[in-house]
This record gives structure tokens, C-alpha cells and sequence, in this order.
């Protein structure tokens, strides 16, 4: 299930402040990052995004 609009206007990478691109609706639904030296994605479990660095994982 994609997250608001809303919510993800005020969401931002917790490593480097960049905004996300919504793969809510992907397999698995992540959150991925847009900065050019960042991209960590964060997991979304049952519609809640874990904004955890520790959990990020970086995409192939």
C-alpha cells in the first residue's frame, strides 16, 4: 500500500536529508533514498516506514 502524499512530503533520508522515491507498492515496499552518494533503502513493514539506519540496506 503507497504511503500519502502528505507523509512523504515531510519524510527525508535520515543520513543525508534527501528526499525518498516511494516503492510502497514494490516487493518488498521500501523507501529509497535520492541522494546521488547516499540511495539506502528503508524497509516499510505493515505501512510503516523503519527510518533506521541500521536497518537500510544499500541498493544493488
Amino acid at each position: 500500500m503507497p504511503l500519502e502524499a502528505g507523509l512523504l512530503e515531510i519524510l527525508a533520508c535520515p543520513a543525508c536529508h534527501a528526499p525518498f522515491d516511494d516503492r510502497t507498492a514494490a516487493d518488498p515496499p521500501e523507501l529509497i533514498c535520492t541522494g546521488t552518494d547516499c540511495g539506502l533503502a528503508y524497509p516499510v513493514r505493515d505501512g510503516i516506514p523503519v527510518l533506521l539506519v541500521d536497518e537500510a540496506r544499500r541498493p544493488a
